[in-house]
């Protein structure tokens, strides 16, 4: 994985909420402004690789489930310290196959959660509790998901 430094000023990443039963697969990761709270497992895009399989692959790599992207949910945009644009595109996975195994070295817990259960745990990061409101298609202005992350501009589309 490369550095911050290293990824210029146009970031792009993607992300995979995978929905079983009627429960998300969470994660939990252990650094940065998401550490300990609840998240859709994501990441950066590889050279080489498209947004849904960088999706997928982030997916496996975090928690253990193997899964396809079947549509998208939306698009997060923003612009940290008035310098770089950080885009992610959050896609809805279907399991495919696999087991709940946490990444080692980036993630704390991983796990399948009912929605109500992310509602009310204050551990559930800005962006899930975003998804998890049932709406129409909109845009999610003027929201700060954490002073940590220097955001000067934040934005989250959806499609639902």
């Amino acid at each position: 994985m490369s550095k911050k430094k290293d990824r210029g000023s146009v970031w792009l990443a993607a992300a995979g909420l995978v929905i079983q039963d009627g429960k998300w697969l969470m994660v939990k990761k252990n650094y940065g402004g998401l550490k300990g709270k609840w998240s859709i497992p994501a990441g950066f895009v590889n050279a080489g690789e498209t947004v849904d399989e960088a999706a997928a692959r982030e997916v496996k790599e975090e928690t253990g489930i193997t899964s396809k992207p079947v549509g998208i949910l939306g698009v997060r945009t923003g612009v940290i310290n008035h310098e770089i644009s950080d885009n992610m595109v959050i896609f809805l996975l279907k399991p495919t196959g696999g087991s709940l195994i946490p990444q080692d070295r980036e993630i704390e817990e991983v796990k399948f959660l009912h929605p109500e259960e992310l509602r009310e745990d204050p551990a559930t990061s800005v962006m899930v509790h975003h998804f998890l409101k049932e709406k129409e298609a909109s845009l999610l202005e003027d929201i700060n998901p954490g002073d940590v992350f220097g955001y000067t501009s934040y934005k989250i589309f959806d499609n639902r």
